[in-house]
């Protein structure tokens, strides 16, 4: 990280090579000093950036995914949490979603080329990722046809998540074996996440495969099964994540213009609080995650939520800030994947009756909170076993208690939070009051498409766009399987 600014290149939609006429042509008009090619790792460089400095930030994560999956409450300017989105922000997300996408699919061109295995690994891993997070934000979207505009596709059609999901679960195959069948190029100082530690990606990859998967379960369970299984079975051709230490965190330098994104916001901003919810939940808990997650609010000490899209902007001396270690440190970090995420949904595939080797699933449960605990700095071992037998932790069989435990877990990734919310219904999240779209009784189920999309691919999105209700509801995800609510 500390050579950020010597591979992140401000490049938008970046293509490898530049065509000419003739050869004479290129020959003559070619700079020794500006060269027409990219050396592949800084593009992988600019692509991790991007997509933290995008989604990891105020617009991208704080303002809405955070607060429709109940980890944030809006102290100040509250209309983003009562649903009333800026449009700029929406097409701005979705273009930045496309442009990572589209730079991820030329290294796999450059890789191919090459015969650079690792990276094409690599870059097929992330891809997926920033795939699945699109199509788990809008539902369905141009996929399969997105990322060709060089090829023709200037109009892409739209596939269904029901269809996206099959390509992102057979992507994160094909470079889960491609890892396996042991690369040696190396990924060079563009990989910002690992540093050029292949095996890291190769855990990424497969750990990916389990969220997917879990996602999935509730539509599809014997797709979901046959995954999951087929990753315990074979630990040593698929490797998950197996401590903290191998948590996909992109962390931030620390200087300008590289500074952690809630950190950025924090300089500048007192806008967004702990919700209710949270703090209330693990305040019941007797959790000893509450202060680090929280600070006590300025007016009395007292750890206090807000609501979540009140009607009335909330006297905000009252309530409670955002913890230290999630935002007041320039040099923090993005989380794109925990190993605590990993155990839980292990723990919910044993449970299942799936076979995932010989821990338990009341095993793989404690062990994904003590790894979240751990995580968060709380590594004293008495307080962990109290916490673990303590009322309303102490396993029992019930997925509500697992469930909540990730949620908690999840907190600064509103992404897969707010996906895991839909999914599950934990934490069972009302509307908020404030909201102008009267009728609901759930937070959003999607995002609305950018006015563009009418526009520019009128055709391809008319369908899609017809699906959408109040601008954030209408047909649901794929996999959320929830009934009767609205």
């Amino acid at each position: 990280m500390k050579k950020i600014t010597s591979y992140i290149l401000c490049i938008g939609l970046l293509g490898f090579s530049a065509q000419s006429c003739t050869n004479e042509f290129e020959d003559i008009n070619t700079n020794p000093n500006s060269p027409v090619e990219a050396p592949i790792t800084n593009v992988l460089a600019y692509v991790l950036q991007d997509f933290a400095a995008n989604y990891f930030d105020a617009w991208g994560n704080m303002n809405e995914p955070e607060t429709y999956s109940g980890h944030l409450g809006k102290i100040q300017y509250v209309d983003e949490a009562r649903y009333m989105y800026r449009s700029g922000t929406i097409s701005d997300l979705w273009k930045k979603a496309y442009r990572d996408l589209k730079n991820a699919q030329a290294i796999i061109a450059q890789a191919d080329k090459t015969q650079a295995t690792n990276m094409k690994a690599t870059a097929m891993t992330i891809q997926a990722y920033i795939g699945q997070i699109a199509t788990d934000r809008w539902r369905d979207m141009p996929y399969s046809e997105a990322i060709k505009g060089d090829e023709g596709f200037i109009t892409p059609k739209y596939d269904k998540q029901e269809d996206i999901y099959p390509l992102l679960i057979n992507q994160l195959k094909t470079a889960a074996d491609l890892f396996a069948a042991g690369g040696t190029d190396p990924l060079g100082e563009g990989d910002l996440l690992y540093a050029g530690k292949v095996a890291k990606w190769q855990k990424f990859c497969n750990s990916l495969r389990l969220r997917v998967a879990i996602r999935i379960s509730g539509v599809n369970p014997a797709l979901s099964k046959s995954i999951i299984e087929e990753i315990a079975a074979n630990p040593a051709k698929y490797p998950v994540f197996s401590s903290n230490e191998d948590n996909a965190f992109f962390n931030w330098v620390g200087t300008s213009p590289y500074i952690e994104p809630w950190n950025s916001d924090f300089r500048s901003r007192d806008d967004h609080g702990p919700s209710a919810p949270l703090v209330n939940t693990l305040t019941q808990l007797n959790d000893p995650r509450l202060p680090v997650y929280a600070k006590p609010a300025p007016s009395d000490g007292v750890y206090r939520g807000v609501e979540i899209g009140p009607i009335s902007s909330p006297t905000i001396s009252q309530f409670s800030r955002i913890g230290v270690r999630f935002r007041e440190n320039a040099a923090g970090f993005s989380p794109f994947m925990r190993y605590s995420e990993v155990l839980f949904i292990l723990s919910e595939a044993a449970l299942k009756g799936w076979n995932v080797g010989s821990l338990t699933a009341e095993k793989l449960y404690e062990n994904a909170i003590t790894a979240s605990l751990q995580e968060n700095g709380i590594t004293d071992a008495a307080v962990i076993t109290k916490y673990l037998s303590g009322t309303g932790v102490k396993w029992d069989g019930a997925t509500t208690k697992l469930y909540t435990q990730k949620w908690l877990s999840l907190f600064k990734d509103g992404h897969e939070a707010w996906a895991e919310s839909r999914r599950t219904d934990v934490p069972l999240l009302p509307a908020a009051s404030g909201s102008p779209f009267p009728g609901h009784t759930r937070p959003p189920f999607r995002y609305p498409y950018p006015a563009e999309e009418t526009t520019l691919n009128g055709a391809n999105s008319a369908a899609s766009i017809a699906d959408v209700k109040d601008n954030l509801w209408g047909k649901k995800m794929w996999w959320d399987t929830r009934t009767g609510v609205n």
